[in-house]
């Protein structure tokens, strides 16, 4: 096997990952709402995968060409523009299947030519009074500058105005911003159906009121249009400017950043699609995709349920943890024991409740955290301006280059700044991607400090919906090295050592190599030897090829990837050792965790970091070792259900094929849904461990 194909190209990976997301809405053993919503996460990203990927690889053609350098670059983008437009032709049968679905049940997703006259009466009273103060339509000249004014986050109708064999045309952007996407039509009594449309339908169906009266035509007609843009942008680090500003300056240039795809209404005239396409300077190496009527899909991650309950997934009520229980405060808790979070499955109420008390605890000191990205209205950055009212040191670093949260960090920068708190941006071009909190408290006339070292963001939202773990811990020998990691990031170029957390850029390649060689070594030595590895993305060609050297000596190697995956499992000499699952449900799996066998004493580890190059040498990430026994048990508990998942797991394997683990003889289980179902009986447990020891102490 050549050295090339023991590599997956990562954005044809992407892709793969992105199938997987389609996969769910087709299978029809998921709620129907659920299935529609899928389509919705399918093209949100997709449209990441544009701005980002796509564009990268674009941007390398345009560069090497400059330079007169032959690479792939040019082979890679016509695989990724055939395999895009197979899936979209995937999601369009898919859609139209969806609508059927919902048909049968009364629920109907109409468009303007589908409305009674009761409905159409309805529509032109709505569009009046809440639709058209919104619009504004831009007559498109041939002076207009189309770039300045289109946004990536907006889908809109392009309006041809024809007198005789003349056109003129017009943009109209949809105010999705304003209203919402999907609204309820009335019926008349009587009838059991339910009736949504589309604003775009809306738009289209009262399209005449916004013209008639200012323009002389003789046929007006619409088409949907989107555009998406290099996500990618270059800044001057100037000595004269903050990063702060160069960032605002950032996020400025991306709203006018050339764009990557093109996608319109397979209708759209000749003549009005040349127009576009010049306009907005479409090159060769850009995606000019024909499409249906209805762009920006990702709106249908919030298709409302307005049928029975069945058709959403049933609710799985967050749990609290016990090792909270009968304690006056958090910090007791967590002094007596480390506390393991699992989200979306643990409420992420217990950290806002932890620094809500850090905020007014009189034995609190100060406060330090990393923030990636936060919710919009955010109890936890409130409670942070609420300790610095009460007195304490509050430092937050914020990641001002957190692709596509860089507006809202830069809002909460202005925000907490105005508010007194201390906030740090870090080295320029060291993204901090550490989840990490250190509240430091006066006990006993000593500092003690309390850490949170996570997977995952301080995101009250997306803690609903994702995976993540958080650890909890007064360990002194891990929160003394948490103080180091905020030291470093104040001061990236003073000398600093780490023996315990496994810190990104510092030393992370060095001791995952590490690890690695002492599962080699086991097996060389005849000792059973096992790595299990849980990321969202494994591309970094080091570590690959550390997998393969393990595989090829006897190391068992088991994965699950969610997105990206360039390693190449059961490869015959090579990599016959290594089996990769995805897992694709309902909460979106997020956590990276690595367990080697260690000779029979497990070593567990969790970790911002996925295994990407950018990720071990570019960014700052933690790792922390789980040391507690119990811990560390539950997390190998957790990972061994994913690999007996036998309705969600995939099987990644060579050809992308994203074939369905096979069931065989063995029982349903979906393994989300049988953690849920795990950590209810552990928490149980643990509650009735506590009550039977509270009786004791009693008696």
């Amino acid at each position: 096997m050549n050295a090339e194909k023991l590599y997956i190209e990562k954005e044809l990976s992407w892709l793969s990952f992105n199938e997987r997301v389609l996969q769910e809405s087709a299978d029809k053993t998921v709620p129907l709402i659920e299935r529609i919503r899928f389509l919705g996460i399918f093209s949100n990203n997709l449209d990441e995968f544009y701005k980002v990927r796509f564009a990268n690889v674009k941007r390398r053609i345009l560069i090497n060409q400059e330079h007169g350098i032959n690479d792939n670059s040019k082979h890679l983008l016509t695989k990724m523009q055939t395999k895009v437009l197979r899936l979209n032709q995937r999601f369009d049968a898919l859609y139209n299947e969806l609508i059927l679905e919902m048909a049968r049940r009364h629920i109907f997703l109409v468009n303007e030519t589908q409305l009674n006259d009761f409905q159409k009466k309805w529509i032109r009273k709505y569009f009046k009074k809440e639709v058209q103060p919104h619009i504004t339509p831009l007559l498109m000249t041939d002076e207009i500058d189309l770039l300045q004014f289109l946004t990536d986050e907006y889908a809109y109708l392009t309006v041809e105005l024809q007198k005789e064999e003349q056109s003129k045309y017009a943009l109209i952007e949809i105010p999705t911003d304003h209203l919402p996407r999907f609204v309820m039509v009335p019926e008349q009594k009587g009838k059991r159906r339910k009736t949504i449309i589309l604003l775009d339908n809306i738009i289209r169906y009262c399209i005449e009121d916004l013209f008639k009266g200012f323009f002389d035509y003789d046929e007006l007609n619409c088409y949907a249009m989107k555009m998406t843009r290099d996500a990618e942008y270059d800044l001057g680090f100037e000595v004269e400017h903050s990063l702060l500003e160069q960032m605002s300056e950032g996020v400025a240039q991306r709203l006018s950043a050339m764009p990557v795809r093109f996608v319109y209404e397979e209708t759209m005239p000749k003549n009005m699609l040349k127009f576009l396409c010049e306009k907005l300077g479409i090159s060769n190496y850009d995606s000019l995709i024909p499409g249906g009527r209805y762009h920006n899909f990702k709106d249908f991650i919030g298709f409302p349920n307005v049928g029975r309950e069945y058709l959403e997934n049933k609710p799985l009520p967050p749990m609290t943890c016990a090792d909270f229980d009968n304690f006056d405060n958090n910090f007791d808790a967590i002094r007596e024991q480390d506390i393991l979070l699992y989200y979306p499955y643990h409420t992420f109420d217990h950290i806002t409740e932890l620094v809500r008390q850090a905020s007014f605890d009189p034995k609190v000191i100060s406060i330090k955290i990393n923030i990636y990205r936060v919710a919009k209205n955010s109890k936890l950055m409130n409670s942070l301006i609420d300790a610095v009212h009460n007195g304490k040191n509050v430092t937050v670093v914020v990641e001002l280059q957190a692709r596509f949260d860089e507006e809202a960090n830069i809002e909460w920068s202005r925000i907490l700044t105005d508010a007194g708190v201390q906030v740090i941006f870090g080295a320029p071009g060291l993204k901090i991607h550490s989840k990490l909190l250190l509240i430091s408290r006066r006990e006993n006339q000593e500092i003690t400090r309390y850490a949170h070292i996570g997977t995952g963001n301080f995101h009250e939202k997306t803690a609903r919906i994702y995976t993540d773990f958080s650890l909890l811990t007064a360990d002194q020998d891990l929160t003394n090295e948490v103080r180091n990691v905020f030291g470093y990031i104040e001061n990236p170029y003073r000398p600093v050592k780490f023996d315990h957390l496994i810190v990104s850029p510092r030393n992370s390649r060095n001791k995952l190599y590490q690890l690695i060689d002492g599962e080699i070594a086991n097996a060389e030595a005849g000792k059973k030897a096992q790595i299990t590895l849980k990321v969202n993305n494994l591309v970094d060609k080091g570590l690959i090829n550390k997998l393969y050297s393990a595989s090829n000596a006897g190391v068992n190697i088991r994965m699950i990837i969610r997105g990206m995956c360039s390693l190449v499992p059961g490869v015959e000499g090579v990599s016959e050792n290594i089996k990769i699952i995805s897992i694709i449900d309902r909460f979106l799996e997020h956590p990276r965790v690595l367990i080697t066998h260690n000779d029979g004493d497990p070593q567990v580890y969790i970790s911002s970091a996925d295994w990407m190059t950018r990720n071990i040498d570019h960014r700052i990430e933690v790792t922390t070792p789980i040391r507690d026994g119990r811990l560390k048990q539950r997390i190998i508990d957790i990972v061994n259900i994913h690999f007996t998942d036998t309705v969600k797991a995939r099987w990644i394997d060579k050809e992308m094929s994203n074939s369905y683990v096979p069931r065989g003889n063995r029982k349903k289980l979906r393994s989300q849904i049988a953690i849920y179902d795990y950590l209810k009986s552990v928490e149980k447990k643990s509650r009735k461990a506590r009550e039977q020891q509270s009786e004791d102490e009693q008696s």
